[in-house]
């Protein structure tokens, strides 16, 4: 498992070195000047050339670049241009509601997906499966954002459940006002998820060691607890590990429509100042985070099925 588990984590280096490069190349190739952005309408020479200087950004890109890299290995994201606060502070602040929701997504998307799924398998090719998956290429269709409005609309407005946006201040009410966003990025996770899950259980439910367990008089329950939902849910956490990317694109857009000072309102934030560090350094962070759920969804896989070791 060791061998295994530094394997992996070889693997997946390059891709995040990879990720921050191709961030820092992009954001210095866009037009826009920084300067100007914080400056406002017709700014002075002299303040402009003032600004570039103490922000470093008068100096060759390739040095910037180094400086930057440099700055990974000694913790030191640099400050924000606009928040006059370096970043690993603001992170600190922004990242706790992002987690929050990309943890609660995937939760609810569980809890939506597993019974559709057990239910589309037992009923394979009824009425109510052809429905379900009727169900799924609608809600698949559906942009995320269109999604969430939805739900405002109806829950917060028209029936008003949930808060309309915004994050709330006591923790109770930072709990609160994330169930919505949440229930929004986990039905996005549902289609794909039942779908994977459907398969491997019928898979499981029609294999020779199933038939074989039954002739023993073992109770479908216990078919059911043992074979079918232990194998479904290797695919599952499968599945689970790659939909990391879209809960991270997910919560980008999601906190925008809700108004949840995380991660995805920071990035863009950093995006429209041109908060060159902000967006590095928000950036890295969901690297880190896609790149950590893929080490775990590669270790959780290992320890259900032993063959993955030695693939």
């Amino acid at each position: 498992m060791i061998r295994f588990l530094v394997k992996r984590i070889v693997l997946l280096v390059p891709v995040v070195f990879g990720i921050i490069t191709a961030t820092f190349l992009l954001m210095h190739a866009t037009p826009g000047d920084p300067a100007l952005t914080y400056l406002g309408n017709h700014p002075t020479p002299e303040a402009v050339a003032s600004l570039h200087h103490q922000w470093g950004l008068d100096k060759p890109v390739t040095n910037q670049y180094f400086d930057f890299i440099g700055g990974l290995f000694t913790g030191d994201l640099g400050s924000s241009l606009f928040y006059n606060e370096t970043i690993l502070k603001l992170i600190a602040l922004k990242l706790p509601p992002t987690l929050m929701l990309m943890v609660m997504g995937s939760l609810f998307g569980i809890i939506f997906a597993l019974p559709l799924a057990i239910w589309t398998a037992v009923r394979k090719d009824k009425f109510i499966d052809h429905l379900i998956s009727l169900m799924n290429a609608v809600i698949l269709g559906m942009p995320i954002f269109f999604i969430g409005a939805m739900g405002i609309l109806f829950f917060a407005l028209k029936i008003p459940i949930f808060p309309v946006g915004g994050y709330g201040e006591s923790n109770l009410q930072h709990l609160w006002s994330l169930v919505l966003p949440s229930i929004t990025i986990g039905l996005g996770l549902v289609p794909l998820l039942v779908r994977s899950l459907r398969t491997s259980v019928i898979e499981s439910l029609d294999s020779e060691y199933v038939a074989f367990a039954r002739s023993k008089g073992l109770k479908n329950r216990a078919v059911w607890l043992k074979y079918a939902l232990r194998n479904g849910s290797i695919s599952g956490i499968s599945i689970l590990g790659i939909q990391v990317g879209y809960l991270a694109g997910g919560s980008l857009v999601i906190e925008n429509v809700f108004a949840i000072p995380g991660m995805g309102s920071f990035l863009m934030s950093g995006i429209l100042n041109r908060d060159f560090p902000v967006v590095q350094g928000a950036t890295l962070t969901f690297a880190m985070l896609v790149v950590l759920v893929y080490l775990f969804t590669d270790v959780a896989y290992a320890l259900l099925d032993p063959r993955a070791r030695f693939k």
